[in-house]
């Protein structure tokens, strides 16, 4: 059965949404405050390159062009892993101004009117940004951004690196010095740092919608479906990815290659193995299928914290308890006084290093009258 709907899949290509895409327009979630503290990695051998599965949020820090934007590039990611713990990536894009393009207007054969860049040349821009955030609302967004803000990395100051490459800098220097705005004097390099999305997804997935029918329609008679909870928020412990991509161009391989296939066929039956087992313990667990990955949950709640005087989260110790109970376990590192965090394993599958509390995800209204209104053609 499942086979079957994930090979629909394949054939049906309609627009990428998926039901946590409405988080990305709706206020940030009690819980996402809670996240533990995680190492950031910054080993200097590596490039970190941005992909699809940073974002969808993050922060436009600087970008470089020039002979030394490489390198600059690469000294700034590492600085604000090292220095200021911050997520940073590499964000390479290439402008070609040499090549002629459609102007405003028409030729005097009706045809769209050809024009030349001014600049008449080709670069390659480096950007770096920082982050890793699920929502625009996410409150972790304005630490990290007054951090960007005000830091002074030594790879952009121009008395260590006279050579610098950042683009727009001796603009933006000499603008905040014309404004007469102390605030702005108080900035560093990266003053001018803003809010944006992952240029690696598709805007779709930006677009708030309810729940997608086909989804909808995957998980409505699942025994055990995440539709069936009761409460609003349950507690994500197991993921299983389907697809390594959410760029819709990257379905219509869905169609030829089979191993896509298999691959989510694989997610589905892991997830479903994984809640029949934990509910033959006893277990609450509730299973999810979308288009990209199946996962699994357990309990249901009807909040998880309440916020306390101070404007912090108390969370709510059932919540809690279960996000203790199957997160990654601390391991001794033999010869040393070091400690390594393992993943568990449940019934022979992985879990997640951290489990989190989500939203139960519900059919809208509109999916809804939709869905009933294709009944009554």
């Amino acid at each position: 059965m499942l086979r079957a709907m994930r090979l629909v899949l394949a054939l049906v290509l309609p627009c990428l949404v998926v039901s946590m895409v409405a988080s990305t327009s709706s206020a940030a979630p009690p819980w996402a405050t809670l996240v533990p503290f995680k190492k950031i990695e910054a080993d200097p051998s590596k490039n970190y390159e941005l992909d699809e599965k940073q974002g969808p949020w993050m922060i436009m820090a600087a970008s470089f062009a020039g002979p030394t934007a490489e390198q600059q590039s690469h000294d700034l990611v590492m600085e604000l892993r090292q220095k200021y713990k911050l997520e940073a990536y590499a964000f390479r894009r290439t402008y070609d101004f040499s090549k002629p393009t459609d102007g405003i207007g028409y030729n005097r054969y009706g045809g769209p009117r050809r024009m030349r860049y001014l600049s008449n040349n080709k670069f390659d821009e480096i950007a770096v940004l920082v982050g890793n955030f699920s929502s625009i609302q996410d409150p972790q967004i304005d630490r990290a951004l007054a951090i960007v803000k005000n830091a002074r990395p030594d790879t952009l100051d121009p008395n260590k690196k006279p050579d610098s490459s950042q683009r727009l800098l001796g603009a933006r220097t000499l603008y905040s010095m014309m404004s007469g705005n102390p605030e702005k004097l108080k900035k560093g390099p990266m003053g001018s740092a803003f809010v944006a999305r992952n240029p690696l997804l598709p805007k779709e997935l930006f677009v708030a919608q309810g729940l997608d029918p086909f989804v909808y329609d995957m998980n409505k008679d699942l025994p055990h479906s995440l539709l069936k909870c009761p409460g609003r928020y349950t507690v994500r412990i197991a993921s299983f990815r389907g697809v390594d991509t959410m760029k819709p161009a990257e379905f219509d391989r869905l169609t030829s290659q089979r191993n896509d296939i298999a691959k989510l066929d694989k997610a589905a039956i892991n997830a479903s193995k994984l809640c029949a087992a934990l509910r033959e313990k006893g277990v609450e667990a509730y299973e999810f299928h979308d288009r990209t990955e199946s996962y699994v949950t357990v309990g249901s709640f009807n909040d998880v914290g309440q916020p306390r005087p101070d404007g912090k989260i108390e969370i709510n110790p059932a919540v809690h308890r279960l996000m203790e109970e199957y997160k990654a376990k601390e391991v001794a590192k033999p010869g040393t006084n070091q400690v390594e965090l393992y993943a568990q394993v449940k019934f022979g599958l992985r879990l997640d290093p951290q489990p989190m509390p989500v939203e139960v995800p519900r059919q809208s209204i509109a999916t809804a009258y939709n869905a009933t209104n294709s009944l009554l053609r």
